[in-house]
C-alpha cells in the first residue's frame, strides 16, 4: 500500500493483517477526537510507551478478535502483542475465516486450546484442564491459548459460529481473580478483560515472568487511561510503572 494511500483504502483493510475486509459501517468511539499517541494509542496526557517491556513465553497467544474491537482504544488485546512479540492477531468474520489462522491450526507444531467457560453441556466432551497443557509441553509441542477478543456476547458468538474451532479442546480459565479493569463495566467482577485472561493463563502455565510483565503493563494502561478520561496527569509513578521502568533499567 502506498504511504499516501487514501483513507478510504486504509479503512477497507483489516487492521490485523492489512488485507481487504468485508465492508462495514464506520465505528466511532467516544473520545475518538482526543489527541492520542501514535505509538500506544493512549491520550498523550498519559502515554504508555515509556513502560512497554517485551517478554518471552513458552506458550503462545492467538487472539481471534471481533472487528469492532480493533477500533476501541479501550481494547486490551493489543497489550498482549506489545509484551509478547509472538502473539498472533486474527480478525473474526463469520463467513470469511482467516486463511493464515486455518493454516496455523493445522500446524502440528502447535497445540491450540480455545479459552472459554465450560458452562454448557453440548461441548463438555471437549473440556480439558491444566494437565492437558502440561502434556503437550511434555510432547515437545507449543501450547497456544486461543482467546476470543470481544465482549462476552461477541465471544460467545465467535465460539458458536466458527466451525474451525469445533475440533479444539476447550480450556476454561479457573481463577479466583476478580477484574481490575476500570474502562468498561463488566457483567460480573469475575469476567476478566482479554489482557487479564492472558496474564492469568501465562501464570498458571508456568510463564510467570511474562505474566508479571503483562499484568503490570495492563495495570499501567488501566490507571493511565482512567486518569486521562478525567483530564488528570499522573505525576508520580505507580508501583506497576516503577517495576516496568526498573526492568528497562530506568530509575523512577
Amino acid at each position: 500500500m502506498s504511504q499516501h494511500a487514501p483513507s478510504s483504502e486504509i479503512e477497507s483493510r483489516d487492521p490485523a493483517t492489512g488485507r481487504p475486509r468485508p465492508p462495514r459501517r464506520e465505528f466511532k468511539a467516544r473520545g475518538s477526537f482526543v489527541e492520542r499517541c501514535a505509538g500506544c494509542n493512549l491520550p498523550t496526557l498519559n502515554c504508555l510507551c515509556p513502560y512497554r517491556v517485551e517478554a518471552e513465553s513458552t506458550a503462545r497467544v492467538w487472539l481471534l478478535t471481533h472487528p469492532l474491537e480493533h477500533h476501541k482504544p479501550t481494547n486490551t488485546g493489543r497489550l498482549i502483542r506489545d509484551v509478547l512479540g509472538s502473539t498472533e492477531v486474527f480478525t473474526w468474520y463469520r463467513t470469511a475465516p482467516d486463511e493464515r489462522l486455518l493454516a496455523l491450526l493445522a500446524d502440528a507444531r502447535y497445540a491450540p486450546f480455545v479459552i472459554f467457560p465450560d458452562d454448557q453441556p453440548d461441548y463438555a466432551h471437549r473440556v480439558v484442564g491444566r494437565e492437558a497443557v502440561a502434556a503437550v509441553k511434555a510432547a515437545a509441542r507449543i501450547p497456544v491459548y486461543v482467546i476470543l477478543d470481544g465482549t462476552w456476547r461477541q465471544a460467545r458468538r465467535i465460539f458458536r459460529k466458527s466451525p474451525y474451532l469445533e475440533a479444539l479442546p476447550v480450556l476454561p480459565l479457573r481463577t479466583e481473580r476478580l477484574t481490575r479493569y476500570r474502562l468498561r463495566k463488566p457483567a460480573s467482577e469475575a469476567h476478566l478483560c482479554t489482557a487479564e485472561v492472558a496474564a492469568e493463563l501465562l501464570r498458571q502455565g508456568g510463564d510467570g515472568d511474562a505474566a508479571e510483565i503483562l499484568d503490570d503493563y495492563f495495570q499501567v494502561f488501566n490507571d493511565s487511561y482512567a486518569a486521562s478520561r478525567g483530564f488528570e496527569k499522573l505525576e508520580a509513578p505507580t508501583p506497576a510503572m516503577t517495576r516496568l521502568l526498573a526492568r528497562r533499567g530506568i530509575e523512577a
